[in-house]
């Protein structure tokens, strides 16, 4: 009782830890048994790959930065609203930094090794580093 929860009044019988965990009420268990008859479902639809951009551009720049390096990825040719959303999950991938300027996303620190798998992962045919 020190754990919070209160105690089931059980009208005086003495009930088992088996019976007690089994539902009052299951009214699917007389169903169990005609499962076999039912038809099969839909077929699940084929996933094809991601179409992304046909090429990206991946190059470091520190100068105009304070020092910093960042990693930009350059040519993508999306939308803004998909360049928001690519961004969105690079940063969360790469735990990282970052924002859209322009037409090129950038990324905080030098993420030249791992960003070309993670594009080619969302559809990018041809990565360049730069």
């Amino acid at each position: 009782m020190s754990d919070g929860k209160r105690a089931r009044p059980t009208g005086g019988k003495e009930t088992s830890g088996a019976e007690e965990k089994r539902p009052f009420n299951n009214p699917f268990a007389a169903l169990r048994d005609r499962r076999s008859e039912l038809l099969p479902g839909p077929a699940a639809p084929e996933r094809e790959a991601p179409r992304g951009p046909a090429r990206a551009v991946v190059r470091l720049e520190r100068p105009r930065r304070r020092g910093k390096e960042v990693t930009l990825v350059e040519q993508l040719e999306l939308p803004d609203r998909e360049l928001q959303a690519w961004l969105k999950a690079l940063k969360g991938s790469l735990g990282c930094g970052g924002a859209v300027e322009g037409a090129s996303l950038v990324l905080q620190g030098d993420q030249r090794k791992r960003l070309p798998s993670l594009l080619e992962s969302r559809g990018v045919r041809r990565v360049i580093r730069g």
